[in-house]
């Protein structure tokens, strides 16, 4: 642990963010293929309503297996800030019972999506002629949420040992396996949907096979270590207190997409949803950068809170920022001039070529301050306060988007549903930063 003490504690805050960022910038940006290899796949060689289900099954799929992303980052926080004040031990307990909460919540809510898969799918958006090509799809895709939730639990834990790069393999494997698969399935086994979730169930399961066996081998300083599985009452609730703030911001995306689902199909038909789709997925891809310095910040920051280093946190914070905005407006420069040819990535179907590429660029208009959200929830939850991380995190998707979302197209049709987007970051924007601001001012001098 003294390497690593070595490396948080003391190394250039720049080079260090770097050193954590660009890891998991690639891990993100490699992973997020695993969503959009399919899409462009269904999109050419199955057809446009393949995009709409893809739509509507994902959201559906993260929200299961975000139970593992909350509880790795809950517990990647505790982690970090052990490490920090050179609590080995509690670093070992919380690990175990991370292992412990995600197997059996995992397993619990993928028996529930199983049995309640038509009346869910519905409730997502699956109308019409979309609902028996999602349910072709969910039902092979849904076995392997497990895995995906264990990759989720230990991707933010490997990345608060220090050990980004690791991290980056384990959201790398999936996604070039995901993209082999496909083109065998779909192209030349000609399994249509369901050739494309057996392709992402594999993938998912690739990933969080790798992580076990990173933890299980010699390059992870935490251990599995059987007597830790036992639940520990205090350790869980630090856990679902602070992971609870990312399960809350996946349910409100959620629920967001059951009401663009649900406005989308009212104001522009089966034909609105993939455009989505397709806008959702380039806007998981080039925001990874973006996400990239979220991610490596939480485990410098985290690190440095608990070793009441205030001055490298603050410098943490600031740097962060700045990278991520720089970041941040070369993507929205990039979707400015190259709209057109991105979306002729994804599919040739006239209709979406001609309506998807302003829609995009309505979306993605004020893409350089997104960082300043992103960093403002996550300073929160590397301090270990939920209250105000979990505030934070809801202000775009659930406080502000999911009503716009609903009102807008009311009055302006489906543009409104459009420029929900850009108002929705810029008052959860203004907003993150007067928070922020007055913690640092309160509680960082």
């Amino acid at each position: 642990m003294n390497k690593l003490a070595n490396e948080l504690g003391t190394e250039n805050i720049g080079k260090l963010l770097i050193k954590q960022a660009v890891p998991a910038t690639i891990g993100i940006l490699v992973m997020s293929l695993n969503m959009i290899v399919d899409t462009i796949f269904v999109g050419q060689w199955i057809g446009v309503l393949a995009i709409a289900a893809i739509t509507v099954v994902l959201p559906i799929v993260f929200l299961i297996s975000s139970i593992g992303m909350g509880i790795g980052i809950g517990g990647s926080s505790i982690i970090s800030r052990a490490l920090g004040a050179n609590n080995t031990e509690k670093a070992f307990l919380t690990f175990g019972n991370q292992i412990s909460l995600t197997v059996i919540l995992a397993l619990l809510f993928v028996i529930l999506g199983t049995i309640f898969s038509v009346p869910i799918l519905n409730l997502f958006g699956a109308k019409g002629l979309i609902l028996p090509i999602a349910s072709e799809y969910f039902s092979v895709v849904i076995y392997g949420v497990p895995f995906l939730a264990f990759a989720m639990m230990g991707n933010p834990t490997i990345r608060a040992e220090g050990k980004p790069k690791f991290a980056m393999y384990a959201m790398m494997i999936p996604a070039v396996l995901n993209v082999a698969l496909d083109v065998v399935f779909i192209k030349f086994f000609n399994w249509g949907m369901w050739g494309a979730g057996l392709a992402t169930s594999i993938s998912f399961a690739s990933c969080g096979l790798y992580i076990l066996y990173f933890f299980l081998s010699s390059k992870s300083e935490l251990k599995i270590i059987p007597r830790n599985f036992k639940l520990n009452f205090k350790i869980v609730d630090e856990i679902i207190k602070l992971g609870g703030v990312s399960i809350v911001r996946q349910g409100a995306i959620s629920i967001l997409m059951i009401v663009l689902n649900y406005s989308l199909f009212t104001y522009g038909g089966e034909i609105s949803i993939s455009i989505f789709g397709i806008i959702n997925r380039v806007m998981m891809f080039t925001l990874s950068p973006v996400l990239g310095v979220s991610q490596g910040f939480l485990p410098v920051a985290g690190f440095n809170i608990g070793a009441k280093n205030n001055a490298r946190v603050k410098e943490t914070i600031k740097k962060a920022i700045w990278f991520g905005s720089v970041l941040g407006t070369i993507i929205f420069i990039g979707i400015v001039v190259f709209k057109k040819e991105i979306i002729w990535i994804f599919t040739n179907d006239a209709t979406l070529l001609d309506e998807t590429p302003n829609a995009m660029l309505i979306v993605f208009l004020v893409t350089p301050i997104v960082t300043m959200q992103l960093i403002g929830s996550a300073y929160f939850q590397a301090a270990g306060k939920a209250m105000p991380a979990l505030l934070l995190t809801l202000l775009k998707q659930g406080i502000f988007l999911i009503p716009l979302a609903y009102i807008l197209p009311r009055y302006y049709g489906i543009d409104g549903i459009w420029w929900s987007f850009p108002i929705a970051d810029v008052l959860s924007t203004i907003i993150t930063i007067w928070v922020l601001k007055r913690e640092i001012n309160k509680n960082l001098k």
